[in-house]
């Protein structure tokens, strides 16, 4: 489930920094434009801190939780 997820967050991401670089070139929509990048760039932080494995080899998506 983990693995969807992330996907589509990357789907997302690729898809707001097209459509953000798409507004600054041609809409001439600074504000919009820029919100879009910066939320582009929020999540492929948020995919990076899940996806990357530690020391140990783990992922925060298939790490299991300590009960």
């Amino acid at each position: 489930m983990a693995e969807t997820v992330l996907s589509l967050m990357v789907l997302t991401a690729l898809a707001l920094a097209g459509g953000g670089l798409w507004l600054w070139r041609k809409q001439r929509a600074g504000r919009q434009a820029l919100l879009m990048l910066a939320l582009a760039a929020v999540l492929a932080a948020n995919v990076a801190l899940w996806a990357v494995p530690n020391d140990s080899g783990e992922t925060l998506a298939t790490a299991t939780p300590d009960r």
